[in-house]
């Protein structure tokens, strides 16, 4: 182990070294960390955080210990189905089979075996798709197979204490008839929720009642015939598997210390575990799919790369974060920060190394993503070539070809401008007050345009920055320093981004002129001069 590792602050570290002193104790040379998955949806932008999040902390444990590791991704598919998704089709088909296994249901899509096949190759194709290094579980395989026969027996024989784990939480009712089991209907095939008049270790039975026929039933205990209720069968899985770490949100919280407890009750330890927060809309609600204020994933995918979300997902996973468009050029601009420090200083406490899985020689982008966008709100991009154009003369040595990530940023640009941006854009006439200050910088931008043109792009950027900070120190935009000198405000700026790009904001000014040009910026603020103030045309 390098000491990079073994100074590591990064979270997956910290995270890593809980798990290391876990495995040390048990005696274990390899550590397993888990995933899980209800296959009665389509896998979303929730599952790649889940799985992202426990990849970097695995990768983090490799490096720390040498030792081996294993990711599964758990599929719950023995569940029953408990009523028929909004967006499939054949929905009364579906409909004929609630309470069944949804690995025991028709396919509505006609594609799978069942409509539990059918989600897991959803799954297993959306964690495919960013190359996610997996083991994929089917809980109806494992209980079929006998994998949990031995757990099973398990907690046949703890069957009260598992139940004593469980009725506290549980109304008067549900206690009464409460049992860890769910035995298999062996004519209905539904997943049945009944009370255990006996439960036989021994014999690997269990004794129950159809309460509609009144039907007396007798069902083993193992080779798939049961299923655990879903707290129980959390417990079941990490008993069995001896499961080292799984993460889970917050909603869960309550679940992960009854499972916790039951596991004990089996005589197993409970995985180390992480509680992630949830995420928000863009006012602080809650997501709801119903009400349609998420984002998902394949609309952030649609502006931006994936290692975006990756950074998005990576910062600070235990704080409730807001999800929706606006984030998204944020999370671009800061990943490709970090790229350019890890390609400079590679260590384990950049964002990237963990996205990456380690240093890397990728150079980047020499243009911001939001810079990209305001360059095509200003010239209303419709094709990526538009940008190609600017780029050219600002990067000359830049290319589809030697710059990558550069190439996908410029095509997500344009698409994020065409459907978010040029919808709401709406240029502002200067007002008189402001006026001097657009003349201003158009003089001096053209006074200084020889010299600034012979400059390198970055140098251009900072000399250009200049003036525009000259331009501004006037009223009304004037604002006194901490040091009792002018400065110049927020409020020029904006006026900066309204009236010539019209947007409420945008990039550093000096750098977007850099890219854009100094003759076609002095045309933008000329053209921006010559609409009516506010108020002149109803005057």
């Amino acid at each position: 182990m390098s000491a990079d590792f073994a100074a590591a602050k990064a979270w997956p570290f910290e995270e890593a070294r809980k798990v290391e002193a876990r495995v040390k104790a048990a005696g274990k040379t390899q550590a397993l960390f888990e995933t899980g998955y209800g296959p009665s949806g389509l896998p979303h932008i929730g599952t790649f955080g889940e799985v992202a999040r426990t990849t970097w902390v695995r990768r983090a444990f490799e490096k720390l210990t040498g030792l081996d590791t294993r990711l599964v991704a758990f599929s719950d598919d023995m569940d029953g189905l408990r009523k028929v998704p909004d967006n499939v089709p054949n929905r009364a088909m579906l409909a004929q089979h609630l309470g069944r296994p949804v690995t025991a249901i028709p396919d509505p899509f006609g594609t799978h075996e069942s409509f539990g096949h059918h989600n897991n190759a959803r799954l297993r194709a959306f964690l495919d798709r960013f190359g996610f290094d997996y083991e994929f579980a089917s809980s109806s395989d494992y209980y079929r197979s006998g994998r949990f026969d031995a757990a099973l027996l398990r907690m046949a024989e703890r069957h009260e204490e598992v139940r004593a784990v469980i009725l506290p939480t549980l109304g008067p009712e549900r206690r009464a008839t409460y049992s860890p089991f769910l035995p298999i209907h062996p004519k209905t095939g539904v997943v049945m929720q009944v009370p255990m008049e006996e439960v036989r270790p021994a014999e690997d039975l269990l004794v129950w009642v159809d309460p509609e026929t009144g039907e007396r039933h007798g069902t083993r205990i193992t080779g798939g015939h049961c299923k655990a209720q879903w707290k129980a069968d959390w417990a079941l899985r990490w008993f069995a598997l001896g499961v080292d770490y799984e993460m889970s949100g917050k909603d869960l919280i309550d679940s992960v210390k009854l499972s916790g407890a039951i596991c004990k009750v089996l005589g197993g330890q409970p995985p180390i575990g992480f509680t992630y927060e949830l995420f928000l809309d863009e006012d602080g609600g809650k997501i709801s799919k119903s009400k349609g204020n998420g984002l998902t994933i394949d609309e952030w995918l649609h502006y931006a790369p994936p290692e975006s979300l990756a950074q998005f997902m990576y910062n600070q996973p235990g704080r409730a974060k807001r999800l929706h468009f606006d984030v998204i050029p944020r999370a671009v601009d800061e990943y490709g920060q970090n790229l350019d420090r890890l390609r400079a200083a590679p260590g384990p406490d950049n964002p990237a190394w963990h996205i990456l899985g380690g240093p890397t020689n990728d150079p980047g982008t020499p243009v911001s993503f939001t810079m990209l966008m305001n360059l095509a709100s200003v010239i209303n991009a419709d094709a990526p070539e538009m940008l190609w154009g600017f780029l050219r003369r600002y990067a000359p040595e830049a290319s589809g070809e030697t710059h990558p990530l550069l190439a996908r940023l410029v095509e997500h640009a344009v698409a994020y401008y065409r459907d978010r941006v040029a919808p709401t854009k709406q240029h502002r006439a200067a007002t008189a007050a402001e006026r001097p200050a657009f003349e201003a910088l158009a003089a001096a931008l053209r006074a200084a345009q020889p010299e600034l043109e012979a400059l390198p792009p970055d140098e251009q950027a900072r000399a250009i920055q200049d003036l525009v900070y000259d331009a501004g120190r006037r009223e009304p935009f004037i604002e006194m320093t901490k040091d009792g000198r002018p400065g110049v405000s927020r409020a020029w700026f904006n006026a900066l981004y309204q009236v010539l790009l019209g947007q409420p904001e945008g990039p550093r000014f000096g750098g977007f002129v850099a890219l854009y040009g100094i003759a076609g910026t002095i045309g933008l603020i000329e053209t921006a001069l010559e609409r009516p103030e506010p108020g002149a045309a109803a005057a």
